[in-house]
């Protein structure tokens, strides 16, 4: 079934900013239950800097920027608290590469690439670098935390990193948290603790936050930070990036595939290919 797509103008900047730019101008079309932004790793970048520019001074309130992938869309299709934190977000993108080969195959409108969170960090650090956004890092280890710092740092030497704190803290230290990534200045904030926690802090916090973007990240800190490495492009690229984790991590993450692939591969096939009645809605 071909897919009825929305046409969204993402308001998030000056009027006269939309009237210019079509590159703010996106479609949304339904994958794997999830509603997916059919946008580029370019284009996202943009809407980042359009955004965060447009918040600065409180002027607008945080956009919530979570990922759509295998993990996610399984845990959506039978954890419905899950599902109702997932529609909430501003803006998913797709993270992984199965989304965007159900999107190719069973709509009008694909995706136009996957825009994995691991690869956007390392983009948005490139944008950020240019147009003097700042970052905070929220998540991981300390360890982790702060090599992830030092290389985007080091790679980027534009981008800086107002603030960042390892992931280990109570829901009672979230205020103190939160007021401290807004005495930053951060314009991006990089939330890494992992699914579901991560998008529950940032639905708790999101109108405590003075930040252009909350975008949820699992574990690209450890990637950036050097930790984990990628798997070869031509994995990447097949969407078997997912067989390489499990041969190089067999131990935490063979259950976790054996339970939710077949239910994303279900999902993907049987929930793609529409738009929800008014799931859609303009950013504001």
């Amino acid at each position: 079934m071909r897919a009825r797509v929305l046409r969204t103008m993402d308001t998030s900047t000056p009027r006269a900013v939309e009237r210019r730019s079509g590159a703010r101008v996106y479609e949304r079309v339904i994958v794997g239950g999830l509603r997916t932004a059919c946008v580029s790793r370019r284009q996202l970048g943009g809407l980042m800097v359009g955004d965060c520019l447009a918040a600065r001074g409180g002027r607008r309130p945080p956009r919530l920027v979570f990922a759509s992938n295998g993990h996610a869309i399984a845990l959506a299709a039978v954890n419905a608290e899950f599902r109702r934190q997932l529609a909430q977000a501003d803006l998913i993108h797709a993270d992984g590469t199965p989304v965007v080969f159900a999107s190719r195959l069973l709509t009008g409108t694909p995706v136009p690439e996957r825009s994995a969170t691991t690869d956007f960090i390392f983009d948005a650090a490139a944008a950020a670098a240019r147009h003097g956004l700042k970052f905070f890092l929220l998540g991981s280890t300390e360890a982790v935390n702060a090599r992830c710092a030092e290389n985007l740092n080091t790679a980027y030497p534009g981008v800086e990193i107002a603030g960042r704190r390892n992931g280990y803290f109570s829901v009672e230290e979230e205020a103190q948290i939160c007021d401290e990534i807004n005495r930053s200045g951060a314009d991006v904030l990089w939330v890494g603790l992992g699914v579901p926690l991560e998008y529950e802090f940032c639905l708790r916090n999101k109108a405590r936050l003075r930040v252009g973007w909350i975008v949820t990240c699992g574990g690209c800190f450890n990637f950036a930070a050097g930790d984990y490495a990628r798997a070869p492009q031509w994995m990447q690229k097949a969407g078997f990036e997912w067989l390489y984790r499990l041969w190089r991590e067999p131990k935490r993450l063979f259950w976790r595939y054996l339970v939710t692939n077949p239910i994303a591969v279900a999902m993907l096939l049987l929930s793609t290919g529409g738009v929800q009645s008014g799931a859609s809605r303009p950013s504001r």
